[in-house]
């Protein structure tokens, strides 16, 4: 596969402080790379470096297979992003913002109005950007890094101001995008339901350093499905498992096993109501997400 992003000890300091800390980025052509983390954990100072909006102070970006300090002009004509909020000009309507950005990008006018009809603003294109909802504004902010139709497309937070409605249809325009346009997606985000709906590989972030980097795929190969079974008596129902090989941990009313497959499972409830200990309920319990980033980063916060 084709390396799109890669970075090399990326690095920004802030004082003595490292808001981003050694970074090594990897992002594939057709893939929607979900960068995960908390607030503040570094990615927008990442995005912002990879786009030339911020130096790094340390490391490099590579972009395109071309360094980007020694080819900016070229990559950047290639890639469109929205950073943390959409510009526009409030008193101009969607279709003049847009015609902006066609002038700058010098792309024909086709380019705008298909990006209006993708984020289905088309309808609103008359209409004074200062009086579009947060959502709308949202749109736009997306509609206006898609008019090139680039071969990267770099989006911090864009369901931001969403409706689920709204977020449902960003997502689906973002899947898509890879085949039918041939557009390789970074998408930063801090809720980890819409990276892990959307995302092919992932990366996770937190305090400035990269935790986690590879396919969805094996993320979640790290949440390995446990067994929760609920008896009449779990201490006696701890106490037979034992003596047949199983390794139950009580916890919250249930007994938890790791591992099990459905014969196993089904020979251990047969073994419990042979003992005369009535199983009240089985449960399969897999580690989310969020639990998993909350393991890798070994603290429980807010994301």
């Amino acid at each position: 596969m084709n390396t799109i992003i890669s970075t090399q000890n990326l690095s920004k300091r802030y004082g003595d402080a490292y808001r981003v800390n050694k970074v090594n980025l990897t992002v594939y052509e057709g893939d929607v790379y979900g960068f995960l983390g908390p607030n503040g954990a570094g990615k927008s100072t990442t995005l912002k470096m990879l786009l030339g909006l911020a130096k790094p102070s340390g490391g490099k970006v590579v972009v395109f297979g071309k360094e980007f300090n020694r080819n900016r002009r070229l990559i950047l004509s290639q890639t469109g992003s929205l950073i943390e909020s959409p510009s526009y000009y409030g008193h101009l309507t969607g279709l003049e913002n847009m015609r902006i950005v066609q002038r700058l990008r010098n792309v024909p006018d086709k380019n705008v109005h298909d990006a209006l009809k993708i984020v289905r603003l088309d309808n609103q294109k008359n209409k004074q950007v200062g009086q579009y909802s947060l959502g709308m504004k949202q749109r736009l902010g997306i509609a206006m890094a898609l008019v090139s139709f680039p071969k990267l497309l770099i989006l911090d937070e864009p369901t931001n101001g969403l409706d689920p409605a709204g977020i449902g249809e960003i997502r689906e325009l973002i899947q898509s995008l890879p085949q039918r346009y041939g557009i390789t997606v970074l998408i930063s985000s801090h809720l980890l339901s819409e990276i892990e709906q959307i995302a092919t590989s992932v990366g996770i972030i937190s305090e400035g350093q990269l935790l986690f980097q590879g396919s969805m795929d094996l993320l979640q190969s790290k949440s390995q499905s446990s067994i929760a079974m609920k008896t009449t008596d779990n201490a006696a129902a701890q106490k037979l498992l034992y003596r047949h090989g199983l390794q139950p941990v009580i916890s919250d009313d249930y007994l938890t096993l790791q591992a099990l497959n459905d014969v196993q499972v089904a020979e251990a409830n047969r073994m419990l109501l042979g003992a005369g200990l009535d199983v009240i309920r089985i449960e399969e319990h897999k580690k989310s997400l969020e639990r998993i980033f909350l393991e890798l980063t070994g603290k429980e916060r807010s994301l």
